[in-house]
This record gives C-alpha cells, structure tokens and sequence, in this order.
C-alpha cells in the first residue's frame, strides 16, 4: 500500500529525513516512534505530497508518487495524477484543524461536495454514518468551538474517512490532548485497525504501539534506526539508541 525508499529532505542546510525506506502491506497497521524532532511527521507529510522530498520514491498502491532520475533530480507527475493519487490516503492531524464556521456535519461533508463532486444527500448519508461510528451522532450540528479537544479529534477522524481512503496516515493524534481525552480517540482508532484498515501511525502512545501496530518503526535524528513486529520490537530492541529511548518512554 505504501512504498517509500531511501527518502531525503532538507530544510535549508538541515537534512531532515535521512535515506529513509519504509513499506506498510494492506491491512497493516505500523506506529513509528522517536524523539521529538526525529523526523516522523516529516516523512508522514511527505507521503501525501503535503511536503516534497530532495530524493528517494514513494509509491501509493503501487502508482508512483515521486522518484528519482540518474541525474538525482526529484521529478512528481502531472498535477492531477498528483492530487489523484493522494486521495488514496486520509491524514489525521495533531491540531484537528476542523474549519470553525462549520459544523459538524458540515465538516465532514465539505470534501465529498467539492473535491469529489458526491451528490449531498450521499455525503450527508455517509457523515451520519460515520459520525455514528465515532459516537458523535448527537454532535452534528455543533460547531468546533462546543466540542471538547477529544470529541474535535474523533471528527477529525471522521472527516478524513469521509473520502474513503485506502490508507489512514495519523500524526500524533493525541499529543495535543488531555491524558483523560486520549482513550476514547485510541479507541476509535483501535476500531479502524480492527477492520483492518491500513494505518501508518506517528504516535507517543507506546500502549497503542505495543497492543495495535502490527509492527514499530523506530526514528531518530532522521534516519529509521530499526522496526520489528511490535512484540519483538518492545521484548528485545536490537539498537542501543532504541533501547534507550524506550527506558525514558515505559
């Protein structure tokens, strides 16, 4: 479902992403873990083109997002094919960035209204059923500014579902909330992976990691130091660097 290979990055003189290479498989669910800073939400911003990358390929379910030529220049395809593409995957924020004028459901409705023409009554049907999903029926026609920081982030779950990706990409969904906030949009999302959605996590959460992800992908100072199924990963990390980040995060 995702392929990226030996991915670069830069920001100014600061190589950000360092030959990063990283597969998930359909259906998988793969949590990435590191130090603030690591590079994580960089290489997650990068598979959905919200950020472009200096080298490497990516590959969305098997269509080639970006790559590079012998020359080592980074070529992307046409803009639609671009946008086309992306749409495979839904991206879940740390900051929810739900729009304030609208409401609930108005938030999950904007997208399949304007960027994939979907008739309202068919957009409308399925918001309400995945508002239902999430346990927020009751919230849809509410603003943001009503809803408390967990009820904005299951919404935002909800809208990026609302379309229909294949591939769910959250970053650090929960840093941003109260620690009596953070259960109940885990427990959506521990839903999602029960339905085997594929979900490639940037995450702090090391209880979702350890009883979740399928696998844990280990980052810090932009490189992926080592991934390991996640009862592997956490019963005997291999790298010194993990095994010590680990001692400050359990």
């Amino acid at each position: 479902m995702i392929d990226a290979r030996d991915l670069r990055k830069r920001f100014g003189h600061h190589e950000v992403l360092r030959g990063v290479s990283l597969s998930v498989a359909r259906g998988e669910v793969v949590a990435v873990i590191g130090p603030s800073g690591s590079g994580k939400s960089t290489f997650l911003r990068c598979l959905n083109h919200l950020e472009t990358i200096d080298g490497g390929q990516i590959t969305i379910e098997g269509e080639v997002l970006a790559s590079t030529d012998a020359q080592g220049h980074c070529r992307y395809p046409a803009e639609a094919q671009v946008r086309r593409i992306c749409a495979k995957t839904g991206m879940v924020f740390q900051h929810f960035n739900l729009f304030p004028h609208l409401t609930v459901l108005e938030n999950l409705i904007e997208a399949p209204l304007v960027v994939q023409g979907v008739a309202r009554d068919v957009a409308v049907a399925r918001a309400e059923k995945l508002l239902d999903k999430v346990g927020l029926s009751a919230k849809r026609d509410n603003y943001p500014a009503r809803l408390s920081g967990g009820q904005k982030q299951r919404v935002a779950i909800a809208r990026a579902l609302c379309m229909e990706p294949d591939i769910m990409l959250f970053d650090e969904p929960t840093s941003a909330l109260d620690p009596e906030l953070t259960g109940e949009v885990l427990r959506t999302m521990r839903e999602l992976a029960q339905e085997h959605m594929t979900m490639l996590v940037v995450t702090h959460e090391m209880g979702f990691a350890r009883e979740v992800a399928h696998r844990v992908a280990f980052m810090d100072g932009g490189e992926l130091i080592e991934q390991a199924p996640a009862a592997e990963f956490f019963a005997q990390p291999r790298h010194a660097r993990t095994r010590a980040f680990l001692q400050s995060m359990l």
